[in-house]
């Protein structure tokens, strides 16, 4: 058990599964995996020299956005840190930059290039940067499953919901079939204007919600009152999504078989164990964790959710954080004056988010003084208009 003791925050070990670059193979996973090459030191004076000459060369024609699982040498270079909707906007506020520097991964950056104009490029420092959890859902799948529901006989009684963590595709899918757009911070709102599109929470309709079946389960279960008979979970490697037409009918939640690579790491026993050794310790976990995990939790909540609630917390309270282990060890660094503990024993780096590093925004920004602009992300126009009505009735829900 990873803990921290008189304010310091001791770093959880890497666990024998977890693959670190530079290190194993595992070739008995679902597709086989090798994590080959290594990490270069954050701390390389040269580069933090590069890095700062580049961007103060650059002024105000870049603006770098970075979320908050990146590496502490990358955020040290953000102009904004934030979570990946909270950073979109940024970028759409941001008219005047020629170039978006998007420290994070691919979904995020298509969304900066859906709200910015068409003046304006979209970086992303490495392409390998993408999401798991996003490229759980293609488009193809997606269709098909609509073809599924058709079939049943309820398409026109469902809503596609989909989470920001997806691509621009679903997105667009989302927003031609009349459907929303959700974060982590508003998924009760967006599902409540669902539900009121196809006969209210209390009626007979349906919601399809992508990609991430946690979020949706628990905003379902906590926050509407539905039960687990009431959802189910959609595979897109299975004939008909896995499902029976019965299934389908009786469901309310249809859930897309996807989560979160991190977030599904932790485990109900996590939280029994960091309670058994820390007596009194507040539980806070990302909405993307299991239910039994979220059930046992204290607080839940998104990335911004979980920094403000460390923001006010009382000096000495004790917390147990479930998320990304970037954001928990900053969050731990800006309170020495409370006990912030890991949640998970062991190391749960998101492993695509980590491939933005000080090499590659040196790389980005040194490119872009020298006049060439590499690695722009854009989406097609047709996707983009649709994904950003899908992304305008999101805005149009009430708190944001």
């Amino acid at each position: 058990m990873s803990t921290l003791l008189n304010s310091s925050f001791t770093e959880p070990s890497a666990s024998p599964a977890l693959l670190l670059l530079g290190q194993k193979t595992d070739l008995s996973s679902e597709r086989g995996v090798e994590c080959t090459g290594d990490l270069p030191a954050a701390s390389d004076p040269d580069l933090v020299e590069r890095a700062r000459v580049a961007r103060a060369a650059l002024g105000d024609r870049a603006f770098i956005l970075g979320h908050h699982y990146q590496r502490d040498e990358v955020i040290d270079f953000a102009d904004v840190t934030g979570d990946s909707f909270k950073l979109a906007r940024e970028a759409a506020a941001r008219p005047d930059a020629e170039f978006i520097i998007f420290c994070g991964v691919h979904f995020m950056a298509e969304s900066a290039d859906i709200l910015t104009s068409d003046d304006q490029q979209v970086i992303l420092p490495d392409l390998a940067a993408g999401c798991s959890m996003a490229d759980m859902a293609a488009i193809n799948q997606v269709e098909d499953c609509w073809d599924v529901l058709t079939d049943a006989g309820i398409a026109d009684v469902t809503l596609p919901v989909t989470y920001m963590n997806s691509t621009a595709a679903i997105k667009a899918f989302t927003g031609r079939h009349a459907g929303t757009v959700c974060t982590s911070s508003n998924a009760e709102v967006a599902l409540r204007w669902a539900f009121d599109q196809v006969g209210g929470v209390d009626g007979t309709g349906k919601v399809l919600f992508m990609p991430d079946q946690h979020l949706g389960r628990n905003t379902a279960m906590i926050k509407l009152g539905l039960t687990a008979e009431d959802c189910v979970v959609y595979d897109p490697r299975k004939p008909g999504g896995g499902l029976t037409t019965q299934q389908l009918q009786d469901a309310r939640m249809i859930l897309w078989r996807g989560h979160c690579s991190v977030h599904g790491r932790f485990s109900e026993r996590n939280v029994t164990d960091i309670r058994a050794a820390v007596p009194g310790i507040n539980v806070l976990v990302h909405p993307e964790c299991k239910n039994e995990v979220v059930a046992a939790a204290d607080f839940v909540g998104s990335t911004e959710y979980i920094i403000t609630m460390l923001n006010n917390a009382e000096p000495g309270s004790s917390w147990a954080i479930g998320t990304e282990l970037n954001l928990v060890r900053r969050v731990a660094a800006a309170h020495p004056d409370k006990n912030v503990h890991y949640l998970d024993s062991t190391v749960c780096f998101c492993s695509t988010m980590n491939r933005i590093d000080l090499p590659h925004l040196v790389w980005i920004m040194e490119s872009l003084v020298a006049g060439r602009v590499t690695n722009q992300i854009v989406v097609d126009s047709d996707d983009a208009h649709w994904a950003r009505v899908a992304l305008d009735q999101m805005l149009a829900l009430p708190g944001l």
